[in-house]
């Protein structure tokens, strides 16, 4: 367990390339609700979201912050749990603007409810098993082997 920022820059580093995660908000009675969100940006322990400040995930985020923002790939994942509000910042919002949000956001920049979604993570989890089909067979084979199991980076990281 660590709580450095090499940790969080490790964690950033390992979605860098997954544009999609999971977001878990909780309901009004405490059940658990998850949605796909395009992650805009993870830096400093800091994730960003595009979303309508009128929707339902708005609206259970005013209600309870805690957050678990989720993300997977072919041998990586990844587990973050934080604080989210939701911000009306138009300088963030040019920042992280991109044409095709328009499919979500049809008036653009100029959507009457467009908001950015910031979560602040408490604490992140990851596993990063060896990438490349070789040291996968490898990983694979050594747990038959030897009755260890598979070999994959895990590490717990808190602020």
């Amino acid at each position: 367990m660590t709580s450095n920022t090499d940790a969080f820059t490790k964690l950033a580093d390992l979605v860098k390339d997954i544009d999609i995660a999971m977001l878990t908000t909780v309901t009004e009675d405490g059940s658990l609700h998850s949605r796909p969100m395009g992650t805009q940006e993870m830096r400093d322990g800091v994730i960003w979201f595009f979303l309508k400040d009128d929707s339902r995930t708005a609206d259970e985020i005013r209600a309870d912050s805690r957050v678990n923002v989720s993300y997977a790939k072919s041998n990586t994942w990844v587990s973050v749990s934080g604080n989210a509000m939701v911000i009306r910042d138009q300088s963030k919002i040019d920042e992280f603007w991109k044409e095709e949000l328009k499919a979500w956001f049809p008036a653009g920049k100029a959507e009457p409810h467009l908001a950015l979604l910031k979560v602040e993570m408490r604490e992140g989890e990851y596993w990063d098993v060896a990438s490349g089909a070789m040291l996968e067979i490898f990983s694979y084979l050594k747990s038959k082997l030897t009755g260890e199991s598979a070999e994959a980076e895990h590490q717990v990281v808190r602020r």
